[in-house]
């Protein structure tokens, strides 16, 4: 990298470290243009990203099928608010709940806002439906989790900073051991509305439960009358080499969370899905967003819904998982404690004595690898899903050569 491009880099860098809030600690890279698994520097310097913006980036960056209706929508209608109806919500809302077999979609923009939808669904339900007494819902949900970063969710998240300094929180939730299925069984009880989980942890360090604890919690969601409710937020849309990450377990929730991937990696949009019996619980005026439904989201996440089936994605998810985990395993280091994951969500948990794996994530970026560590000790890779072999490959040796 020449000077002028590394003052560049840096002049860049300071402009956000000035101006912006200190809530995230980058890697010192700036990129500026992106295509498929590479994004490049100013320099033009070109990084493989590992990293896939926490997996909303499953298609690759800037698909161009998607990128096509990006640009077709947005020179005929980008934003109606839903005070009026647009000509591509009610397509979207059909192929959705075709994709993910449910009968009622409720569209949002971003992963936590669906999560808070989803709760907001969970209580109203337990009270109208089920007859909780008023004011006693109860939300079971497990340790370690990431769910988002609102005042609610963050309230019962287990992670000391995650709370620091923004309390009082909301009441109503229980936590229970991730992958504890007895644990789940004391806790659920005749006022518990719903278990909120992830499928597998992703910000937690890619913790996977063991094989029938999904099955075996929903079991229990049902003998209690409760709502098994998976945030399929990271893991949905071919993650973990299936539509969804349930799919594993076939443990079908009763209401599921998605965003991410779910835009294409172009634009902003979850949703929530559900029955009619459960959905309904909600009248005009109850819940909203001004760009939740936006037909230029919606154009989008249609088009990224028909690559992901055409392209053949998710198989392609699972084959290249598996390849790249057995890569991984294959490497010989010290400081390599585990490998864990499913599909292209992979976790590599490092010994205490590595020292963390921040550095080695910085190491890797020098040799033209993007990836993020995750509560210290793990590198999570989770590369678009259309990466080859030959490109598992190529990330293997720099892998194995920043380990050593």
């Amino acid at each position: 990298m020449d000077t002028q491009t590394a003052n560049l880099s840096a002049q860049l860098i300071e402009l956000a470290d000035t101006y912006g809030a200190h809530n995230y600690h980058p890697l010192p890279i700036v990129i500026t243009t992106a295509k498929g698994i590479w994004v490049k520097d100013p320099d033009g310097r070109k990084y493989m990203d590992m990293l896939s913006a926490y997996s909303a980036l499953n298609h690759g960056h800037r698909h161009p099928r998607v990128i096509k209706a990006l640009v077709d929508q947005a020179k005929k209608l980008t934003l109606t608010s839903r005070a009026f109806n647009n000509d591509q919500l009610g397509p979207w809302l059909k192929e959705l709940c075709d994709f993910t077999g449910y009968d009622v979609a409720l569209p949002m923009n971003t992963g936590c806002e669906a999560v808070e939808t989803a709760l907001k669904l969970a209580r109203k339900w337990g009270y109208k439906v089920k007859h909780v007494p008023e004011g006693k819902a109860e939300i079971v949900v497990c340790a370690n989790n990431f769910h988002g970063r609102t005042v609610t969710v963050v309230g019962f998240s287990t992670e000391a900073q995650y709370k620091d300094g923004f309390g009082p929180f909301s009441p109503g939730f229980k936590v229970v051991k991730f992958g504890d299925i007895e644990e789940l069984r004391a806790a659920v009880n005749e006022n518990t509305v719903a278990f909120l989980f992830e499928p597998i942890q992703g910000e937690a360090g890619i913790n996977v439960p063991p094989a029938g604890y999904l099955k075996a919690a929903k079991e229990i969601c049902k003998q209690h009358n409760a709502l098994f409710v998976a945030d399929e937020v990271q893991t949905g849309f071919g993650r973990t080499g299936k539509n969804f990450c349930w799919q594993h377990d076939d443990a079908r929730p009763d209401m599921m969370i998605m965003g991410k991937a779910l835009g294409g990696g172009v634009m902003p949009i979850s949703a929530v899905v559900a029955s009619r019996e459960i959905m309904h619980v909600l009248n005009p005026g109850d819940h909203g967003s001004t760009f939740g439904g936006n037909p230029l989201a919606c154009a989008v996440s249609r088009e990224a819904l028909r690559v992901l089936k055409d392209e053949q994605l998710v198989e392609k998810s699972a084959e290249m998982g598996e390849y790249f985990m057995q890569g991984l395993r294959a490497i010989k280091s010290p400081y390599i404690k585990e490998v864990r994951g499913k599909g292209l969500l992979i976790g590599l948990e490092l010994k205490p004595e590595a020292g963390g794996a921040r550095r080695f994530c910085e190491a890797m970026m020098n040799m033209g690898l993007l990836c993020k560590e995750t509560h210290d000790n793990v590198i999570r890779f989770a590369p678009p899903l259309i990466i080859t072999k030959k490109e598992i490959d190529w990330a293997l040796k720099r892998i194995a050569k920043a380990l050593k």
